[in-house]
Parts: structure tokens; C-alpha cells; sequence
């Protein structure tokens, strides 16, 4: 029992002398421990105000997602030589490894693919309404392998791409 009031002593001791010292630390060091830190207080300084149209609340990808495909109009003219060229640059980023040089679908890494790329000179792709193919490359197309590219390019590079790939034509 002695043994036991001698630990219990000791251990109030070491404990008592630990916050002593941490409150000396607190008091007397420039240093002070975390709560003294203006970095813990952010809630004490007024909030910084937002100015107006920082944050959109209208538009964006999902009045695409949302809309008739009927409705999407590109806002870039099909046959402006600077769009047609920016599209083919954006063809080889996004959609030459699986639609191929040749846009016949026969890309190294579309041929992983079941089923494979379409090709995208065929008679059905190029009578394809531009509303639909920016459909199918913003949000992929059902049953097939068209990765959903909404997030990666943005919307007037999608047009871009469609204005390039209807300006080579059918496949003779």
C-alpha cells in the first residue's frame, strides 16, 4: 500500500512539474503554444467579401447535358480556316490515339477497344447532326466506347473537332 501512495506521489509530481513547465513555456517565451497562434484564430478577423460574379451561377456543362440535341448550335463558323486547323491539333491530342491518323478507327490504343473505334469518315458519321456528335464526345456514346470527354476539353475545342472532322468528307 505504501509502494502504491509512493508511484501515486510521484506520478502527481511528474505531472504537476510537466504542466508547470508548459505553463512557464506559455507565459514567459515568445513563442506561445498553438491557441496563441493568429493562424487558429481566421473566425476572429472579419470574412473577406466575394466580389459579384466570381462564382457562375448559370450556364456551363450542364445547360449542354440538359439541352435538346436538336438545340446545340456551335457558336464557330464550320468553315473558318484558323477553327478547322485549331481542330485538327486538338484531333491529335484527344482522338488520334484511338481514331487513328487516317480517322479510320484504327488508332493503337482504340485497337484495345470492343468494339472497336468507328470510323470517322463513314457515310454515317459524317451525316451525323453536329448537335449529336457533340453529344456523343461530351458524354460518350451508349453501347459503344466514346469516353465521356466533357471534363477534358473544353466546349469550343469539342466544336472545333466536330467542324474538322465533318470538313474531310465522306470516305469515297
Amino acid at each position: 500500500m505504501r509502494r502504491n501512495l509512493i508511484l501515486l506521489t510521484a506520478a502527481l509530481a511528474v505531472f504537476f512539474g510537466a504542466y508547470s513547465l508548459v505553463t512557464l513555456y506559455d507565459t514567459f517565451f515568445r513563442f506561445g503554444r498553438m491557441w496563441e497562434t493568429p493562424a487558429v484564430k481566421p473566425h476572429e478577423q472579419p470574412l473577406l467579401v466575394m466580389d459579384a460574379g466570381l462564382v457562375p451561377v448559370d450556364g456551363g456543362e450542364a445547360l449542354y447535358r440538359s439541352a435538346e440535341p436538336a438545340s446545340l448550335v456551335s457558336p464557330l463558323d464550320p468553315r473558318d480556316p484558323q477553327a478547322l486547323e485549331a481542330g485538327a491539333r486538338l484531333y491529335g491530342y484527344f482522338c488520334l490515339p484511338c481514331h487513328g491518323r487516317r480517322h479510320d478507327g484504327e488508332g493503337t490504343v482504340g485497337q484495345s477497344f470492343a468494339p472497336l473505334p468507328g470510323d470517322l469518315r463513314s457515310a454515317r458519321v459524317q451525316a451525323q447532326a453536329d448537335s449529336q456528335m457533340f453529344r456523343e464526345i461530351s458524354y460518350g456514346r451508349p453501347g459503344g466506347r466514346q469516353p465521356a470527354l466533357a471534363t477534358t476539353i473544353p466546349p469550343e475545342d469539342r466544336w472545333r473537332i466536330i467542324h474538322y472532322i465533318k470538313s474531310l468528307g465522306a470516305r469515297p
